[in-house]
């Protein structure tokens, strides 16, 4: 998938795209879908992800299956890296 990152509302500086990638290709990131249909046909989510150097993501994106484009990123805050940390327990 291609991964677009026009007009972010975050800092490409602080977090940069690779980190995002493999954040997205995290095998144990934690993802949800939101309950409202989209006319446009893209699926957006918001997801827990860790990147190769453990850092902990969290990131709201839109896919339409192709392309997936980041609107936002940030660190965990403390009670999401616990949530992600339960869940990757539970897989491993």
């Amino acid at each position: 998938m291609e991964l677009d990152l026009i007009d972010v509302q975050f800092d490409l500086r602080k977090i940069r795209p690779r980190e995002l990638e493999e954040a997205l290709e995290d095998p144990f990131s934690v993802r949800f879908l939101p309950d409202n249909d989209r006319p446009d046909g893209a699926s957006r989510f918001y997801a827990l992800g860790r990147t190769v150097a453990d850092r902990y993501l969290f990131f709201a994106f839109s896919t339409d299956g192709k392309t997936v484009r980041v609107v936002a990123a940030r660190e965990m805050e403390e009670s999401e890296r616990k949530f992600y940390d339960r869940k990757y327990a539970e897989f491993r």
